[in-house]
């Protein structure tokens, strides 16, 4: 008779999977829906090449106003025309997705979500959230009071050697944090060969915020704040340089940043003069280091340790990131399904307002040769 009672189970739920065979599906999520807005930031191009790769995407619509841009891209990606709209209005009014996904400039981010949220739609922004602190703030307002999240995506954030690194610190291994250095950039827009439409914007203070200093250092700045907690520095101090002028006219090409905490310091070097492309981090503790290698052809995966009593240091290949946290539409897909909060982490809202805050402060203090006391300047504001 005991040996009886799991067979008799098992014949059971045959039955029930033959009488009702959608049962099983229905369990399934369905895909979310996004739609695109905006096509002149390149890393539309990186969406359109991963898309097919995360059937917990569809993607229903594309909105861009300028035409060129829109035929480029139908020839390029092969995709329906109908999927294509000139406004953003237009495509939201048509397509009804559940998040937008703008590649706009950075001063766009604030209208492309001034049109979703009060339809409830969430929004993911290209790094950085916004080009002044008082976009950030209307941008944190919608959020607030439409409910919807608002995500920002950096390429380093899905790199497995970040949070490694971030956990060996967390973890104690390497004491108290003492230091935290981040190198991000390149050989500079036109010499890496991006896009008229892209260079166009990127180029522009107003549009992008500035030059290598928004463009690169927010990078810095957002690993920084994660790591820190969302504290917000006590000082910050910049200084910018303009190499070549003949190239980038109107915004710096290279920036250093230093942010100043109780017990640490954060110094982080953004710049369109790298020699080659890097994104990679080192963390200083009391008793230890780690650091994250950058590697073109594998970026994030290898770390570079040495911790107390050791006579060496040693190069480790970082866990892999299980899902959600592994890719910016598997992160996205998990937030609007309700499985993750975006809180306190990369993508979140409020680290990248406080992101902002610290860019914001930066170019000031670049601009005055002075340095910016900001954990001061906000406590006076609340």
């Amino acid at each position: 008779m005991i040996s009886s009672v799991p067979t008799r189970l098992l014949l059971a739920a045959a039955l029930i999977a033959s009488i009702f065979p959608f049962a099983a599906k229905a369990q399934a999520t369905p895909p979310i829906r996004v739609a695109v807005v905006g096509l002149n930031h390149d890393h539309v191009m990186g969406f359109f090449h991963t898309l097919s790769s995360h059937p917990e995407v569809t993607l229903v619509g594309i909105s861009e106003p300028d035409a060129a841009l829109r035929q480029k891209y139908a020839a390029s990606t092969h995709l329906p025309d109908n999927l294509f709209f000139p406004t953003e209005e237009a495509m939201l009014k048509s397509t009804h997705p559940q998040a937008i996904l703008v590649y706009t400039s950075i001063a766009g981010h604030r209208a492309a979500i001034e049109q979703a949220a009060p339809l409830h739609i969430a929004a993911m922004v290209e790094k950085p959230l916004a080009t002044t602190v008082e976009d950030a703030l209307a941008i944190q307002r919608l959020s607030e009071k439409y409910n919807v999240p608002v995500l920002t995506n950096y390429e380093t954030t899905w790199y497995n050697s970040n949070t490694a690194a971030a956990n060996i610190l967390s973890e104690g291994k390497i004491g108290d944090l003492r230091k935290l250095v981040v190198h991000d950039g390149h050989e500079g827009p036109k010499e890496i060969g991006v896009s008229p439409a892209f260079f166009s914007w990127l180029t522009d203070p107003k549009q992008n915020g500035a030059g290598a200093l928004f463009d690169f250092g927010c990078y810095g700045v957002d690993l920084s704040t994660w790591i820190m907690h969302d504290e917000l520095p006590q000082t910050v101090s910049a200084v910018t340089l303009h190499i070549k002028p003949q190239i980038y006219p109107n915004v710096e090409d290279d920036s250093t940043v230093i942010l100043t905490y109780p017990r640490a310091q954060a110094i982080i070097q953004g710049s369109w003069n790298w020699p080659f492309s890097r994104k990679d981090m080192e963390i200083y503790g009391a008793t230890g280091y780690v650091d994250t290698l950058y590697d073109n052809k594998d970026p994030g995966a290898k770390l570079r340790i040495r911790l107390h009593g050791e006579p060496t240091e040693h190069v480790e290949t970082a866990p892999p990131l299980a899902k959600p946290q592994n890719s910016s539409l598997s992160y996205l897909a998990a937030v609007i399904n309700g499985t993750l909060k975006p809180q306190h982490d990369l993508t979140s809202l409020d680290t990248n307002v406080a992101v902002v805050r610290i860019l914001d402060a930066a170019r000031r203090s670049a601009q005055t040769g002075r340095t910016i006391h900001l954990a001061d300047e906000v406590a006076k504001t609340k």
